[in-house]
């Protein structure tokens, strides 16, 4: 049964693009983990300013290892390097990006501190999918 991982994001008015352009730049970080389905950034459209980062794995175990991961830890360290906290690819700072808090990884580049104000992750076992292509029960 897959589980579902919301890591829901507080950002500052006028930061949902920065935010967006660091996630853009994060790509293929967590594509190719083992037990990975899905990433999706869905945009705060009406009554909240927090983003949600949603991810799918086919088990806890595998978000597990993916927080574990070297790719989590290169994209960490960008983040923080990106803040300001230290220098990129050393690994401290706090984690960032799928499942946990602080805003992803960006160019190495732009500074100014986090796109993400606060950040909450919220987990759900997916007991039932529909598709446009086909209903689904998992």
């Amino acid at each position: 049964m897959s589980i579902v991982k919301f890591n829901v994001l507080t950002v500052p008015e006028g930061a949902g693009e920065k935010l967006e352009e660091r996630f853009a730049n994060r790509a293929g970080l967590v594509e190719g983990q083992p037990g990975f389905e899905e990433f999706q950034l869905l945009r705060p459209v009406e009554g909240t300013d927090r983003y949600l980062v949603y991810t799918r794995w086919r088990d806890e175990e595998s978000f597990r290892a993916w927080l574990e991961s070297q790719a989590f830890r290169r994209g960490h360290a960008q983040a923080a390097a990106d803040r300001g906290d230290a220098p990129a690819g050393h690994g401290h700072g706090a984690p960032a990006g799928h499942g946990h808090g602080d805003a992803p990884a960006g160019h190495g580049h732009e500074h100014g501190g986090p796109a993400a104000t606060d950040s909450e992750v919220w987990g759900f076992e997916v007991v039932q999918r529909v598709t446009a292509d086909r209903p689904d029960a998992d």
